[in-house]
């Protein structure tokens, strides 16, 4: 136990200093002892959670390259949480989901395909994420992912199209967001438009791998045009 606390004294430091993204490599050799602590960063402020997501994503990379199972186990482990039966609200998962398949090859093939099964809604049992404010962070996870290994995500589009009719509008910003980090297509101008031209002044929170900023839905849409 107090060898938990210091590493997480040590990380939290780490991740607080000006030179934050410095230091993400120190925190990644930590292999093993930085998961813990890492996963109970991405309960803070934003900014805290994507710094601590992002960390997590290569420290994880890291132990897949020597132990593949154990950085396995940590996706399971997302997974896990983000799943009904864990009873937990996964904040920050969708974010470190993401960073750890953009950072580690393996397990970007291997995973990337349940990445975006938590915004495709069929109806039925199925791992879409149902909780509004979370699923924001689920397309800004699957846009993550679309923008470093494209090659992965050429079935997604049509699931992201559909987010532009989300319930939830902050939704249907981070939606558009995340088809802009796909490679342009024509056919999603229509829709894209729509949302646009709707006014929704509504704030999405994104993160530039430095900071989190914020833009309207029919902003993003907007840009997701050009």
């Amino acid at each position: 136990m107090a060898r938990m606390r210091q590493a997480k004294k040590v990380i939290r430091e780490a991740l607080e200093d000006e030179g934050w993204q410095s230091r993400l490599c120190d925190i990644a050799r930590g292999g093993q002892t930085s998961v813990g602590p890492l996963f109970s960063f991405l309960l803070l402020e934003p900014l805290m959670r994507h710094k601590a997501a992002l960390a997590l994503g290569m420290t994880v990379a890291g132990i897949a390259e020597k132990e593949p199972e154990k950085a396995r186990n940590v996706v399971r482990r997302y997974m896990w949480h983000l799943s009904e039966e864990s009873g937990n609200i996964g904040w920050g998962i969708p974010e470190a989901f993401a960073e750890t398949l953009v950072a580690s090859p393996l397990l970007a093939r291997e995973f990337h395909r349940i990445l975006i099964t938590y915004v495709i809604d069929l109806g039925r049992e199925d791992n879409f994420c149902d909780h509004d404010i979370l699923r924001r962070s689920c397309y800004w996870a699957c846009g993550r992912f679309a923008e470093a290994r494209p090659d992965l995500c050429s079935g997604w589009r049509p699931w992201l199209l559909k987010g532009l009719q989300d319930s939830d509008i902050i939704c249907r910003g981070m939606a558009a967001w995340a088809l802009s980090r796909l490679p342009k297509q024509l056919m999603d101008a229509p829709q894209l438009r729509r949302l646009a031209e709707a006014g929704h002044e509504e704030l999405c929170l994104l993160f530039d791998g430095k900071n989190v900023y914020e833009k309207s839905v029919s902003c993003l849409a907007k840009e997701a045009l050009i």
